[in-house]
């Protein structure tokens, strides 16, 4: 290993400035790490050198490092000083707006119109929905609710505000959750939340800067993209392949060589898909066909502006595990790739892993992108939405403890926290082993109507179409062989009870595609919307 070069100092404060000397202090190091002049491992120099090298009190210097060491930042090691320890995620925590400035800024853009109607005609009776995000409601597991019900009610005794973090039975319940996916954590890293989308606000207001760019999968999930948009982030767009997020892309992306992405614009929340001045988005992920074969990578155009790959206030935003809306998860392979790549480029990682417990594939499931990090770049979140029941609106974060800490004071400006009956009923779900039970019965009904639908499109869609062969989740990928005026098939299916996802509600451009789940309705059902998409299909391509 490279020995880590010593620390040197060239600057001191302005005291002519208003800005306090501390605060000043505080700054000039975020920036030295940020830069990475001062890497992970560096050891600060004594108190006393720093006071000397700043030319300020020994207390200045204290108070400095003691507000870097809550930021998490630095560390004092026993007998080994204070060493640097982060730079990423903590270096967004000095100076992170307040969350109250933006309440009463009423910064939610509004759906675009096919996003309005999908989610009105989700409640209708009479229609089959065949791309919805949701488990069928008759897979719901009865009798272990009635078990838990009940011991909810011999032994919960009041329902008072819960701590900001989270009940501490389910941050210890869900730690040790995560540690079976090989994330080790522990309690004091988890943050419990209203669900995995109140992560991602928290996130973009309280950790991110306006103006500053999400990068994400091209395509990716909406309502994702739609609160990053909403708190005034630009977007950049990474195309996928068979293995998901292209790591050349993204490392082109962000340094300017050959292999980085188009500029082109996106905007979830307009009429249509065109160009935008504040987001740059890129091509859509070559589909597998029936037999899971991948499409050849889509040449990839000249790289962003300059100033558009500024890498101090870049982060990624990832579904790596059954992706959404592609069903694409990832390879271990892929993933080292894309951790050493984030790790080399400082890019602070969101992974999103909603869908990690439905991963019902051939061997062992993948390893979260959490369990690779040695350097707390990645933040982790999970739901109990997708394997459990969306009405408990139960997510969580894992994190530093530093910005868990930040998080929890914004979540309380929000909701007080999450609701303690909900996390009290995951809590016993997940510590009682019922969780684990009902979710491998559940895994092995997805995979039976995942091979009954794909069954269904390749009797169906045979020269019309090709796909994705997802290995868990609910999704799959599929992309008209011809041109297909999407906006009319929606229509079209509508008028005859079906209602469909069209695919350029999540990707970039105009992709001729269409997100399908299985999860929500029988092979049957499947069976008989697909053959009234099919013919409709044909119509609508004329």
């Amino acid at each position: 290993m490279a020995r880590i070069a010593p620390i040197s100092i060239d600057w001191t404060p302005d005291r002519t400035s208003d800005v306090p000397i501390t605060e000043q202090i505080v700054d000039y190091m975020c920036r030295q790490v940020s830069s990475g002049a001062w890497p992970i491992g560096s050891r600060l120099p004594s108190q006393r050198a720093l006071a000397e090298a700043f030319g300020v009190n020994r207390s200045t210097v204290i108070a400095a490092i003691g507000e870097l060491a809550d930021y998490g930042i630095v560390e004092g090691l026993h007998g080994a000083g204070t060493r640097i320890v982060s730079n990423t995620w903590s270096l967004m925590l000095p100076g992170a707006p307040d969350w109250a400035d933006y309440v009463s800024s009423g910064f939610f853009r509004a759906n675009n119109e096919t996003t309005q109607t999908i989610n009105r005609m989700e409640f209708a009776d009479g229609v089959t929905r065949l791309g919805t995000g949701e488990l069928d409601p008759r897979l719901f597991p009865r009798e272990m609710w009635r078990r838990v019900a009940r011991e909810a009610a011999d032994e919960i005794d009041s329902l008072g505000y819960p701590a900001p973090e989270g009940l501490p039975v389910l941050r210890e319940a869900i730690a040790a959750h995560m540690r079976d996916t090989g994330v080790e954590c522990r309690a004091e890293q988890i943050l419990v939340t209203s669900g995995a989308l109140q992560a991602l606000q928290m996130i973009s207001v309280s950790l991110l800067s306006a103006g500053s760019t999400v990068i994400a999968e091209a395509p990716s999930y909406i309502k994702s993209l739609q609160v990053f948009q909403s708190a005034g982030m630009r977007l950049a767009g990474v195309p996928m392949d068979g293995d998901g997020l292209r790591v050349d892309a993204l490392r082109g992306l962000l340094d300017g060589s050959a292999g980085g992405p188009t500029a082109t614009g996106f905007d979830p929340t307009a009429t249509g898909c065109g160009p935008t001045s504040n987001v740059a988005l890129a091509s859509p992920i070559p589909s597998s066909s029936r037999s899971g074969a991948v499409a050849a990578a889509q040449p990839v155009p000249p790289p962003l502006p300059a100033a558009r790959r500024r890498m101090d206030d870049a982060v990624l935003y990832t579904i790596p595990t059954n992706h959404n809306p592609t069903g694409v998860t990832m390879p271990d392979a892929r993933r080292r790739a894309l951790v050493d790549c984030c790790v080399d480029l400082r890019l602070p990682v969101i992974e999103d892993g909603a869908y990690q417990d439905l991963y019902f594939g051939d061997g062992p499931a993948p390893t979260p992108l959490k369990a690779m990090d040695r350097t707390g770049m990645v933040i982790t979140l999970g739901s109990a939405s997708k394997a459990l029941a969306p009405g408990l609106r139960i997510g969580w974060i894992v994190a530093d403890r530093s910005i868990v800490h930040r998080l929890a004071d914004v979540k309380m400006q929000m909701d007080y926290g999450a609701s303690t009956l909900s996390q009290w009923v995951y809590a016993r779900f997940l510590a009682s082993g019922l969780y684990d039970e009902y979710v491998a019965g559940l895994k092995r009904e997805l995979r039976r109507r995942r091979d009954a639908a794909l069954d269904t499109l390749g009797r169906r869609f045979a020269g019309l179409a090709h796909w994705t062969v997802p290995q868990g989740g609910f999704y799959i990928w599929l992309t008209f062989d011809q041109p297909v005026k999407i906006g009319r098939l929606f229509q079209l299916a509508l008028k005859r009870g079906v209602l469909l996802n069209p695919g350029d509600i999540y990707d970039f451009e105009g992709d001729n595609s269409l997100r399908l789940s299985y999860s929500y309705t029988t092979p049957e059902e499947f069976d008989a919307a697909a053959a009234t998409l099919a013919d409709l299909a044909r119509q609508a391509g004329a």
